[in-house]
């Protein structure tokens, strides 16, 4: 790493510039990505953040999910700040820095540099100079059918079409590879979590689609007849069809749509909107995708259960995190729908649960203590639907201090789950029901109560979520995880997850869940819990056991019966 910055440095006389800016994504700002620039520069591995290089200085820029992580993985060699100190940072005031065009939106440079730093855009990106990156394997596109989906392309081309009519727009382009794949029923394998197709779209107001991407993959596509070859085209030769294009405004995607591609498309048209109605249109699910995310649940619920039960009974073996998170993939395989994790499986045990996202690596993992707290946050893709489901586990009598943190953090995930949609319909007034409890003994995490999560497509999705700041409105048909937690630093991590969706039910708005596994009982002081907490524990895990039990066998049976 330290050799990879040296040469890095040697490049700035070259480009005249003071420093070069690594962002985590690649430009198709996907998250979870196979390429990690930001990891070889860096050594930092968590799926957010952001790298400064100077002629002798360094910076990394994360959030609060990474905060230890990023300290571990990169503090010898970079000073690490949060996100937040980045916008209109004066850190880098009056210096030169360099970025790749291609990794960057205007938004994004907008609020961190431009009130203080020149920006020089540089074409060929100069980690890729240092380290060429593999090429990944080639996966073809597939197509849903609409049993699958609910929804024909035709109708959301509709639904874009009107948006653009109503915007006085001709054209939009779909930047983000997962609005590609709702708009068009399609996925892919361009990313190792999620069926992602890595692709950018052009939709015209009469609905004529043009789709971008490499026509090795889309070989299943023309063969069904899904699009017709003169409806694909290849990036090299975008800014040729730009200027062939008829019309004069364009709406392009703030989120993803980088500097490069706004400028391609502003050589000849006005960009009138920088929002993309397709994130909006995709977080609300129709029945078709509930129902089929309810099925992945049951499934995985199944798995999860299996998993628990197994690792209870710890006392009699010895595991390490890298085993255990093998382990629960084991049992999720045994089902024949499902395909791979939704995310890396995160099994952090003691000191390592405090780490938010943390990744236990072969060789360098530890052996789960009965003594320790195992915060193990995982999930899969499914045919179809996608799931993300985080327990904390004991495995020995607890402290009473540590049970009536857990108890507060369970009171906040019951709150968020029976919150009156209706009333408190925006993140920010759930997000404040989460943290009540923990925040009246002056504690507090440093991550969001919940994010949306996609249909058979990424774990991590917007516009709505449960923050601190999120104001979008929540719709029924929405998804989004439940998840407060607690982290005592060096010690032991505490989070409590669930996936849930907005139900009308009697003319309100009310969360239901999806995720059917066990909360454990061992961590909870019920003299905390109210009645009508109480009363919620029991319906849910009653729910939980009429669903699933019947997959189980005896002795898994008979453990699940216990937490009725």
């Amino acid at each position: 790493m330290r050799n990879y910055i040296k040469i890095l440095r040697s490049k700035f006389k070259k480009y005249e510039i003071d420093g070069y800016v690594i962002p985590k994504n690649d430009d198709f700002f996907t998250e979870y990505s196979k390429l990690n620039r930001l990891e070889v520069i860096s050594n930092f591995s968590g799926s957010a953040g952001l790298a400064i290089i100077l002629k002798n200085k360094n910076y990394l820029f994360t959030d609060g999910r990474y905060t230890i992580q990023s300290r571990i993985e990169s503090g010898k060699n970079f000073k690490i700040y949060s996100f937040e100190k980045l916008i209109n940072c004066s850190l880098f005031k009056n210096l030169r820095l360099g970025i790749d065009p291609k990794l960057f939106t205007n938004i994004q440079i907008k609020n961190y540099f431009l009130k203080y730093n020149k920006i020089k855009h540089i074409e060929k990106n100069l980690i890729d100079e240092i380290k060429k990156q593999k090429e990944s394997k080639t996966i073809p596109f597939f197509s849903l059918d609409k049993k699958v989906v609910g929804e024909s392309v035709n109708s959301k081309l509709n639904k874009i079409s009107k948006y653009l009519k109503k915007n006085k727009s001709d054209y939009i382009f779909i930047s983000a590879p997962e609005n590609v794949a709702w708009i068009l029923n399609i996925r892919g394998g361009d990313s190792p979590n999620s069926p992602v197709p890595n692709s950018r779209l052009i939709i015209s107001k009469s609905k004529k689609i043009l789709l971008i991407t490499d026509l090795k993959k889309c070989k299943k596509l023309l063969k069904k007849k899904v699009i017709k070859k003169n409806e694909f085209l290849n990036v090299n030769y975008l800014s040729k069809q730009i200027l062939a294009l008829k019309g004069k405004n364009f709406i392009v995607d703030g989120k993803s749509c980088s500097i490069y591609f706004e400028n391609l498309i502003k050589s000849k048209f006005k960009i009138i909107n920088r929002e993309d109605p397709t994130y909006l249109l995709k977080a609300v699910k129709n029945k078709t995708e509930i129902e089929n995310m309810t099925n992945a649940h049951i499934s995985d619920g199944v798995a999860l259960t299996k998993f628990l039960f197994w690792i209870k009974k710890i006392n009699k073996r010895k595991i390490t995190e890298v085993e255990a998170a093998k382990k629960l993939e084991n049992f999720r395989k045994l089902n024949k729908n499902f395909l791979y994790p939704s995310f890396d499986t995160i099994t952090g045990s003691g000191k390592n649960g405090a780490i938010v996202h943390y990744r236990a690596k072969q060789g360098n993992c530890r052996t789960i203590n009965k003594r320790d707290l195992l915060l193990c946050d995982s999930g899969g893709q499914y045919k179809y639907g996608t799931t993300d489901v985080t327990r904390t586990i004991c495995f020995s009598k607890q402290k009473q201090k540590i049970k009536n943190i857990f108890t507060k953090v369970l009171k906040g995930h019951i709150a968020v789950a029976t919150t009156d949609v209706s009333k408190d319909n925006i993140g920010k007034k759930i997000d404040k029901r989460a943290r009540k409890f923990l925040n009246e003994i002056n504690l507090d995490y440093a991550h969001g109560t919940g994010h949306g999560v996609g249909y058979f497509l990424n774990v991590h999705e917007g516009p709505q979520s449960i923050t601190k700041i999120n104001t979008v409105k929540i719709r029924e048909g929405m998804i989004l995880s439940n998840e407060p937690g607690y982290y005592k630093t060096n010690e032991y991590g505490i989070r409590i997850e669930n996936l849930v969706y907005v139900k009308k039910v009697n003319k309100k708005l009310l969360f239901q869940n999806f995720t059917m596994a066990p909360i454990e009982k061992d961590l909870i002081n019920f003299d905390l819990l109210t009645v009508t907490e109480k009363n919620y524990l029991f319906k849910y895990h009653l729910e939980v056991y009429s669903k699933i039990s019947k997959y189980l066998n005896p002795n898994e049976k008979k453990w699940l019966a216990s937490f009725i």
